[in-house]
């Protein structure tokens, strides 16, 4: 048996794979998981760095698109397979941090206070703060030559944004919403992207229109008069304004409105600066930053970060924390900041960013006032994950049209409850 173990471990070396953790060169190995490729091209070059100061540590970044990451995550920290270290976001972490998952962070950082406050759960940091981002307006300068400030309020008639939106989105004919003969089946431009994006578009409409969407542990979207006015306009500008796409297009596939963006076929996408690369790389037309829509309770955002965590079942706990530390230096940050893939969550390396997009032309300021104005808070608590994944498909019925918001915030509501429940 120790003889065949050895030709094992032998091949297994030759092959460069890893044994207990180790890689061909003999180095301790730190898993490392995240779920966007264009963020992992930056760790990439910041672990690069790292191995050279610190050669008996090797770094394996592993991406899981976004659309798998939340199913996958929980099974692996279930059967300690997790990655030693992987990214969260707020709706998730709390649930494994209270089961005994997660290594607290025991040491300081340069770090922007409101992703530290985001992942403080029972006086314990759980997070190192990787990114943050809030909501702006990208729009496209072909069709919208100048920087838009637009008001939406949904008890006008005729508010400034859906009038605006209506000019924007013409048919294949060049007709546009309320005019005769309009086909909204052939749209050639669409004027937004209103969909069921929560933290792009639905949170900050509720927001703005002074609403809420959760108190404590509790869902209470359905109780909230506000809010179901926000929801209620946001659903119309797709089903009844034919100014954004058809939430069949948008439901199940959340790159379809960057997509008709990067096209030309869009003219205002409201999203977060983590769309700031793929709309550099793939837009052939010059684009802009402009604020939100103003709404009855005045711009409201949501501010939402990513932390990196360390599994409590990793079998290189100091190997770990060092690359941990890492990563929440100025220096391991630098990569996602001088590669424009996002807000570090260093403060000192924020205006290496800025400046990065500053020379591409793209001025960041209404990405940092929307931050640092009045904002919405992404939900929080330890079974807000499996609340959300309750309510979705019930929500997305509401913005296909066969539920009507009210009915289906409540039964939405309900569900989301019930599940957080356990």
């Amino acid at each position: 048996m120790r003889r065949l173990f050895l030709i094992l471990a032998a091949l297994l070396l030759a092959a460069g794979c890893s044994i207990a953790g180790g890689d061909a060169k003999g180095r301790t190995t730190v898993t490392f998981r995240l779920w966007d490729e264009q963020v992992a091209k930056a760790y990439q070059q910041s672990f690069a760095a790292f191995e050279k100061a610190h050669p008996d540590i090797g770094v394996q970044v592993q991406v899981v698109p976004w659309a798998d990451y939340w199913t996958k995550l929980p099974a692996d920290v279930a059967a300690g397979t997790a990655a030693d270290i992987f990214w969260t976001n707020t709706s998730n972490f709390g649930l494994y941090a209270d089961n005994g998952q997660l290594l607290p962070v025991e040491f300081t950082g340069d770090w922007t206070t409101s992703v530290v406050d985001l992942y403080t759960r029972n006086g314990k940091l759980w997070g190192v703060p990787q990114l943050w981002d809030s909501i702006a307006l990208y729009y496209n300068k072909d069709l919208v030559p100048d920087p838009p400030t637009l008001t939406w309020d949904p008890a006008a008639p005729d508010d400034a944004l859906r009038a605006t939106l209506r000019k924007l989105t013409v048919d294949s004919a060049g007709r546009h919403p309320g005019q005769s003969g309009f086909d909204p089946q052939k749209t050639r431009v669409y004027g937004f992207n209103a969909a069921f994006d929560l933290q792009a578009i639905l949170w900050d409409f509720v927001g703005s229109n002074g609403g809420t969407w959760q108190s404590g542990d509790t869902f209470d979207f359905a109780d909230r008069p506000k809010t179901v006015q926000a929801v209620q306009y946001v659903v119309d500008l797709i089903n009844a304004e034919h100014v954004a796409p058809p939430a069949a297009d948008t439901n199940t596939n959340g790159d379809k409105a960057l997509q008709l963006f990067t096209q030309g076929r869009m003219a205002l996408f409201q999203s977060g600066p983590y769309h700031l690369k793929s709309i550099q790389e793939a837009a052939g037309f010059q684009w802009g930053v402009a604020p939100l829509p103003n709404g009855p309770a005045g711009r409201v955002g949501v501010v939402h970060g990513v932390a990196a965590v360390a599994s409590a079942k990793t079998r290189h706990r100091d190997a770990t924390v060092e690359v941990l530390k890492w990563i929440g230096s100025a220096d391991g940050q630098r990569p996602i900041a001088e590669g424009g893939y996002a807000f570090p969550g260093v403060t000192t390396a924020q205006p290496v960013f800025v400046d990065y997009w500053k020379k591409q032309g793209v001025d960041l300021q209404p990405f940092l006032d929307s931050a640092g104005g009045t904002t919405f808070p992404a939900p929080l608590g330890p079974r807000v994950g499996a609340g959300q994944t309750a309510y979705t498909p019930i929500l997305q019925q509401v913005f296909l049209g066969r539920l009507g918001v009210a009915e289906g915030l409540r039964k939405a509501q309900d569900a989301g409850n019930e599940a957080m429940k356990g």
